[in-house]
């Protein structure tokens, strides 16, 4: 298998085809994780290869068009880091990369499979073609197609009289253009993920290519477009392995057989319980993001929480949708980008599905966060605070804070309980927790632990345990007994990072003060 896709590349090499990797999406919502995926294995096999990642707008149908659907994939994949060498927005030598706006490319090329009895016209009307469903239903059938069992019961140019075609042609009568799939035809063709795979044409239908407004079907677009921008490659989800056989014939029947890309059907991303595809509604069921960023309908209104917005890392994002899938044969789970790129290969992807798991997914997003350096999450975390509230003003503490609390974050908003008290006073206080065990030996304590500090010269987290344990050596005091009030104290609960850290980074006044208020709640 190795071999073969090594041999696959060399041969482009070889016929001086550069690698070409298309990501091909409609713009018809947001965008679900899977088909980032697809956008991230198509973008690692190009760069591995020297080649270019190209991101053309399949939006021929524009009953599904979605206002600003199209700018939330690129805003997507630029949070990706997985910037398009070719699109819409960066140009390229194959322009333009809407579907849309290069609608007059594509009838010349149906009229060609037309002439060449590859296609025909069908005339059926949306009425008729709901009665051929009706009176040919039966239940061996209970969903008849048009294919080659019943062209020849429907009005199409295979069996009208050619005089009554051209009558109809000349009346601009709407018509739509259809494939004639071959009748007993066995088509294969090699997939890099799953081998040898074959389809027999009669239990495919004659698909239509061109609709009656002009414009193309994906079948017919995806051909001619891929075929002209010289993509040497495509990857796409299993879910368009039924299509193959038309793609393969297209293909064939325009002459361009020699140019086709290499395919690899990627395998599905399920549910947690591995019981059918991931979908939205899963996500929304079980409480997870299934899509990249947040994504509202503009015709509903509603927002669909992303990846983004819950507060996981890009790399973090990247690197479990690499695993999705696929690996190196290695143990190794955590990969940037540039690991990625060097490391990828198609021949490991698997074939069966992958299930998403969204624990696993934030044990990624911990693993990062613990990983970055402040310098990279001050930003973010600078956000959130700001969106609490909570200003920032010292950018070294800021720092400090992160680092302290970092192994303690498995998402982003997790750095407000944990490194809020860094820079105001905590908005609750757990007294419930040092009440019960609160004594005058206790009061004394930290009565005298308030002088001590005042008078520190030198306010290191080292010194500070050292002058807290001596000062409980002397009250005879276990540490461990006053180390929850002391923790209570400066940051309201039982959580945060050493507390011997915490007031070294807060200062001397802050945690003074800190205490002297807890104290004053307890009398």
């Amino acid at each position: 298998m190795q071999f073969r896709t090594e041999m696959q590349v060399y041969l482009c090499c070889l016929m001086n085809q550069k690698v070409r990797v298309r990501f091909a999406p409609s713009p018809t919502g947001g965008l679900h994780l899977g088909g980032v995926r697809t956008v991230l294995f198509n973008y690692l096999f190009a760069k591995q290869n020297g080649g270019d990642f190209i991101v053309r707008i399949e939006d021929t149908d524009q009953t599904r068009f979605v206002e600003g659907a199209e700018a939330y994939i690129f805003e997507t994949l630029k949070w990706c880091g997985m910037v398009p060498d070719e699109s819409p927005l960066h140009g390229g030598p194959f322009a333009p990369y809407r579907q849309s706006e290069r609608k007059a490319n594509y009838k010349q090329y149906a009229e060609q499979l037309v002439k060449a009895g590859y296609a025909y016209y069908a005339f059926d009307t949306p009425a008729e073609l709901e009665e051929m469903r009706t009176n040919y239903k039966t239940a061996e059938n209970p969903s008849p197609q048009y294919n080659h069992a019943l062209r020849d019961k429907m009005r199409n140019s295979l069996f009208l009289p050619a005089e009554e075609v051209t009558a109809l042609l000349s009346t601009n009568t709407p018509y739509v253009i259809r494939i004639k799939m071959p009748t007993d035809e066995t088509i294969q063709f090699t997939d890099m993920i799953r081998g040898e795979v074959s389809f027999h044409t009669s239990q495919v239908d004659d698909k239509v290519l061109l609709k009656a407004d002009g414009m193309p079907t994906y079948h017919l677009a995806v051909v001619v477009d891929d075929y002209q921008m010289q993509i040497s490659h495509a990857f796409r989800g299993e879910e368009w392995l039924p299509s193959a056989p038309v793609h393969l014939l297209l293909w064939k029947y325009l002459g361009w057989e020699k140019e086709m890309p290499q395919w690899a059907h990627l395998p599905l991303i399920l549910k947690p319980d591995g019981n059918g595809k991931l979908s939205k509604r899963d996500g929304d069921r079980l409480g997870f993001p299934v899509f990249a960023m947040d994504w509202t309908d503009p015709k509903t209104n509603e927002t669909t929480i992303g990846f983004k917005e819950r507060g996981f890392l890009p790399e973090a994002f990247v690197n479990l949708l690499a695993m999705l899938g696929w690996n190196d044969g290695s143990d190794q789970e955590i990969f940037s980008m540039l690991e990625l790129i060097e490391k990828f290969s198609i021949d490991r992807v698997h074939k069966g599905g992958a299930k998403f798991d969204y624990e696993k997914a934030k044990w990624y997003n911990h693993e990062w966060i613990k990983r970055m350096p402040a310098k990279h999450l001050e930003l973010s975390v600078q956000k959130l605070f700001a969106e609490k509230g909570i200003t920032i003003t010292d950018d070294s503490l800021l720092a400090k804070a992160i680092d302290l609390v970092k192994d303690r974050c498995t998402l982003m908003p997790d750095f407000i309980q944990q490194a809020s008290f860094f820079f105001e006073l905590p908005a609750e206080i757990d007294i419930a927790a040092v009440k019960p065990k609160w004594d005058e030996k206790k009061n004394m304590f930290f009565t005298e632990l308030i002088r001590a500090y005042e008078l520190s010269t030198l306010w290191e987290a080292p010194g500070l345990e050292i002058e807290f344990k001596e000062l409980a050596a002397v009250n005879q005091l276990k540490p461990g007994e006053l180390m929850l009030p002391l923790r209570i104290m400066l940051v309201g609960g039982k959580f945060g990072p050493g507390v011997f850290d915490i007031a070294a980074a807060i200062g001397k006044e802050s945690t003074i003060e800190r205490i002297k208020q807890v104290m004053r709640l307890l009398e």
